[in-house]
């Protein structure tokens, strides 16, 4: 009896370990997996402009205070970082979001810094091959 026991109890540990560890392992890879959209908004909120670069296609339309530059996703990423750094985000506010079409996203939201200064943001991704990419970001000053 005390063989069945002791099978039985080790069975049990095992049964549970890897119920465990499947559970990690799942909530890991749902952790590393958002929707890219939200990855970008993170990135607005805690000025990691290099998590959004990841997202740039290969040239991204930028426009800060209705001047539109066309720029290279590095040079987007540098232009970026320095609006950012010299506007530090209190908030980001999605006020909207959606999709059009089964192909494009977009966001508006407010970006508000420490001082009080207002932004509206819009941002459009679309989606190339199997990945999301941001096409295009506007920041214009309220």
């Amino acid at each position: 009896m005390k063989l069945c026991e002791c099978l039985f109890n080790n069975g049990m540990k095992n049964f549970i370990l890897l119920v465990s560890c499947t559970f990690l392992l799942l909530t890991v890879q749902a952790q590393t997996s958002r929707p890219p959209m939200e990855d970008v908004v993170n990135a607005i909120k805690n000025n990691r402009i290099e998590d959004m670069s990841k997202y740039f296609d290969n040239i991204v339309p930028v426009t800060i205070n209705n001047t539109q530059t066309i720029y290279s996703r590095n040079q987007a990423e540098v232009v970026l970082k320095d609006f950012f750094d010299r506007n530090l985000p209190k908030d980001f506010l999605v006020m909207d979001n959606g999709s059009p079409n089964n192909t494009t996203k977009f966001i508006i939201g407010n970006l508000v810094t420490p001082s009080g200064t207002k932004y509206n943001v819009y941002i459009l991704m679309k989606q190339k091959d199997s990945n999301y990419l941001l096409q295009e970001i506007r920041i214009n000053k309220e």
